[in-house]
């Protein structure tokens, strides 16, 4: 008898029981195949060795839709803990010997420098013999997480209705968290004649703007909530990135103007003490569409990975903490 107990077990794939817990959540094999980021033949395929494991159909296609049969219900709850205990297993067994580690990062900059030291501080407790790549979020960077060259990117997104970068325009295989939500300020040079005037949706638009390119675009949210109203933004000069823009608002003299996200005060503490923010001029309904909600980004394939689920946890408990004083 455990002859025969220890050929079935080294007969069974264990990775097909993951399968086995989305098709019992789904109830779908199209469902199931998106969840996992495979064709819905690799998980008709993988039923099929399931079936031929435990002698049983598992699922019963009825008119009223797909079925689990009595055993299958059964074991529900215990694959559900037998998963959890796994990922225990790996994590434990990755704790002891922590070597060859690498952790691939796409960050918005300079949000990467915003309690970044500590980040990195954390890792190599954990992790002591870790790599660590860091490279700029940019148009190519989703690409670099959908092929697997990035674990996880930390962004903003945007929430104006008419936005191709909102969280919901991303693809279903990718999960998402949202970290804070934020909102751009404008920021300028502590002696910019503005700050001598009335600060109105006129003064804001008198002055030339420093723009930067986001996601290969031009514009932003921003310049779509102005052009409901009319308006247009008299942008002077692009750069490539708010580090860039906030360089160039913060030089003496400097009559143009930046707006980049609220946190980047931390930022310009340390690198640009010259420079002050104020609000951008709206009423509060049009503030709410720029309104960026700062997300990590990853793969639903990792979603289960020890090394990125820590990874996680440790960004939440750093960037999430600091956000909530």
């Amino acid at each position: 008898m455990a002859m025969q107990m220890k050929k079935s077990l080294a007969r069974l794939d264990l990775n097909l029981l993951f399968t086995l817990q989305l098709l019992l959540k789904e109830l779908s094999v199209s469902k199931t195949a998106k969840k996992l980021n495979v064709t819905p033949s690799s998980v008709s395929k993988s039923l099929n060795k399931l079936r031929d494991w435990f002698d049983d159909p598992l699922f019963i296609k009825t008119p009223q839709g797909f079925f689990p049969t009595l055993l299958a219900r059964s074991l529900e709850s215990e694959l559900s803990v037998w998963l959890q205990m796994g990922s225990q297993i790996i994590a434990k067994r990755s704790d002891e010997i922590p070597k060859g580690v690498h952790f691939n990062l796409a960050m918005e900059s300079p949000f990467l420098l915003v309690k970044f030291n500590e980040l990195t501080n954390h890792i190599y407790q954990k992790y002591p013999d870790a790599k660590v790549k860091v490279s700029n979020w940019d148009y190519d960077s989703l690409e670099s997480i959908i092929c697997g060259e990035a674990d996880i990117a930390f962004t903003g997104r945007e929430s104006h209705p008419r936005s191709k970068e909102s969280l919901d325009s991303l693809p279903y295989f990718i999960d998402f968290e949202v970290l804070f939500s934020d909102l751009p300020v404008v920021y300028l040079h502590k002696n910019h004649p503005a700050l001598q005037e009335e600060w109105s949706i006129d003064t804001f638009l008198k002055y030339p703007h420093i723009n930067i390119i986001w996601e290969k675009s031009d514009t932003c949210a921003l310049d779509e909530v102005i052009a409901d109203l009319g308006l247009t933004r008299n942008i002077a000069l692009t750069m490539a990135s708010f580090e860039q823009s906030l360089f160039m608002a913060a030089q003496p003299g400097q009559e143009m103007i930046t707006t980049a996200p609220q946190y980047c005060q931390h930022y310009n503490h340390h690198m640009h003490p010259d420079l002050v923010n104020l609000p951008i001029p709206l009423d509060k309904e049009f503030q709410e569409k720029l309104i960026i909600p700062f997300t990590m980004i990853w793969h639903k394939r990792n979603s289960h990975n020890p090394k990125i689920k820590w990874l996680k946890q440790t960004i939440k408990d750093l960037y999430c903490l600091e956000n909530s004083r």
